[in-house]
This record gives C-alpha cells, sequence and structure tokens, in this order.
C-alpha cells in the first residue's frame, strides 16, 4: 500500500480532537511567556516545528479576518534564527519570504559572525557548525537582552528533550542543568530570574512528530519545499542518506545516487540527511509517520549518532 492510498484510508478515521487540547496548550503557554518576559523571541529556525510554533504564536496573538483569511496584528516577538552559513537554500528562501508575507520581524544571528570575533573556531572549514550554533546563540541573547527563547523542541524527539520542562530554566552562562530544572505543578510555572539568567520555552513539547503533521494538514501550514518529496543526488554513508552538497561533497569511492527523498527535520548541511519517500503533501507524510519507529533526529541527524549523551551535552553549552 503506498503512502497515497494508506492516507486516504486512514485519516477518515484518525480523531483530531486530541489537536485541539495540543493547540490550547500550547496558546496558553505562548502567552504565559509574553505576560512573564520582557523580552521574550521566538527561535525560527523554518523547520516544521518551527513553522507550527509560529502559526500558534499568530493564533494566540493576531486577529483573522474571516472574509479574506488574512491575520492582522503583530507578534510581541521577533523571529530568531541562528544563521550557521551552512542551512539549505530552500530553507533560507523561505524563511525570508515568510518574514516578508507576515510583516513579523525577524533577527538573524550569523555564525560567520562568530567566526570572525574568534568566539567559534572551525579545525575544517567543512566541519558541521550545529553544535557552533550554541556560541552565537548565546552572543545574540546578550546582544539584545533576550530573557526568554521560544521553541519547537519536543519531548518525543530525543531522550535528553524528555527530561526539558515546557519552561526551562537557563544559569547566567546560558547552561542547562538537568537536576536544577523546577517542577511544573498543575501547569504553574515558576519564572523567576535572576540577572543574566533566561528561560527556554517549549510550547508543543508535548506533541508528537505525528501531531506535528496531522496538524500541519489540518491547519495548510507552508513549509520549505525539502520537506516534500523531490529528486536529490545522495551517498550512502552510516546507514544515512547523505545529501550531495558543496559542504558534504561525497567522499573517494562513493557512489552517487539520484533517488527521490524528503526531510523529516531540518538543519544545518553537514549533519542533516533525508530519507527516501514519494509522500507528496503533509496527510502523505502522515501516513508514512503511522508506520515509523525511529524519531526524526534519529534517524536522520548524523550529530546525535556521535555518542548516547550528544544532545545532553549540547543543551548543557547552550544549545536550543
Amino acid at each position: 500500500m503506498n503512502a497515497r492510498t494508506a492516507s486516504a484510508r486512514l485519516l477518515p478515521d484518525i480523531d483530531h480532537g486530541h489537536l485541539d487540547a495540543l493547540e490550547e496548550e500550547s496558546l496558553f503557554i505562548l502567552r504565559e511567556v509574553a505576560a512573564s518576559f520582557e523580552r521574550p523571541a521566538l527561535l525560527f529556525s523554518a523547520g516544521k516545528d518551527s513553522c507550527v510554533v509560529h502559526h500558534l504564536a499568530t493564533k494566540a496573538f493576531k486577529h483573522r479576518d474571516e472574509a479574506t483569511g488574512r491575520w492582522h496584528g503583530t507578534l510581541p516577538f521577533p523571529l530568531l534564527h541562528v544563521d550557521t552559513g551552512h542551512n539549505f537554500p530552500e530553507v533560507i528562501t523561505f524563511r525570508d519570504e515568510l518574514a516578508a508575507r507576515t510583516g513579523d520581524r525577524l533577527v538573524v544571528a550569523h555564525l560567520e559572525g562568530s567566526i570572525a570575533r574568534g568566539s567559534v573556531r572551525l579545525a575544517d572549514p567543512l566541519e558541521s557548525r550545529n553544535g557552533h550554533q550554541s556560541v552565537t546563540l548565546l552572543e545574540a541573547i546578550d546582544e539584545h537582552r533576550f530573557d526568554c527563547l521560544v521553541g519547537g523542541a519536543r519531548r518525543d524527539e530525543e531522550k535528553a528533550r524528555a527530561k526539558e520542562r515546557i519552561f526551562s530554566h537557563r544559569d547566567s552562562f546560558g547552561q542547562w542543568q538537568p537536576k536544577e530544572q523546577r517542577p511544573e505543578l498543575w501547569t504553574l510555572f515558576n519564572t523567576r530570574l535572576k540577572p543574566g539568567e533566561h528561560f527556554r520555552a517549549f510550547p508543543i513539547s508535548n506533541w508528537t512528530e505525528l501531531d506535528v503533521w496531522l496538524y500541519i494538514a489540518r491547519e495548510g501550514i507552508a513549509l520549505p519545499p525539502i520537506y516534500y518529496t523531490h529528486e536529490r543526488e545522495v551517498m550512502r554513508r552510516r546507514g544515512l542518506l547523505v545529501p550531495r552538497t558543496a559542504v558534504t561533497p561525497p567522499a573517494p569511492g562513493e557512489w552517487i545516487e539520484t533517488l527521490p527523498v524528503r526531510f523529516r527535520t531540518v538543519g544545518d548541511m553537514t549533519c542533516t540527511c533525508p530519507v527516501e519517500s514519494l509522500a507528496a503533501s503533509a496527510t502523505e507524510i502522515v501516513a508514512e509517520t503511522l508506520t515509523v519507529t525511529v524519531s526524526e533526529r534519529g534517524a536522520t541527524r548524523m550529530d546525535d549518532r556521535a555518542s548516547d549523551a550528544a544532545m545532553e551535552r549540547r543543551k548543557k553549552e547552550g544549545y536550543f
């Protein structure tokens, strides 16, 4: 059974009522952020999760004209993107078009700037810059005096993220201390900060990858085109399909194939891999997602395979 046939059979049987409950919780969290902090920002990578959070923020703070379908108003915080310089071009184009279309303020922190300042030093020009984003992010927090960053991380993605609170406290060094997280009983959040500290807030913590795609399909949320099937040159490496790009060239002896693929998650080109897929719509991806047994990070991210504690170590250093 192909994805198109499966989606036609399965989607009518799925109860979408739980999406309303998840949406309501997320809107509540976003409004708590706006009420509790003076200078929040929304971390926006133009990936599917941050696009969902942006859509939720639009619902939380803007007014929709039912006659035209257009949203009016402004978000109470800017969009913040940490640009590694190794992002997929389609994602950067989508990011800029979305900001221009919605009128939302976009702040871009460039990792190239951190390299120029000497705060980031690369051992090799082609090495993954994903882990180095922490430095650029913390510099942007310091420059703009952000006291809360809203992110699209979910607990089902990776075991270190499963430890994360919805309101995640970061110390004056921007570090995450898993043993010092604050309790969140009865949706009561302790948002008190000392000078130099900040919070990360995760409105879709309790969502799954399937929830995200069901919501994208229901709401008609636009995404970068690389999330849907397209032909791309890839190399098979360590059980993954590595996209052929200027920063991920084929190694000697590697065979280059052209396959129909899509990305389950989007990040630095040096560590993000696609999966074989013919899914051309969100509903077809829902059907595929119903059958997967590995999270998108586990299936497509080379940096998370460095060790079992790779994500937790980066989070303690200030990562998203």
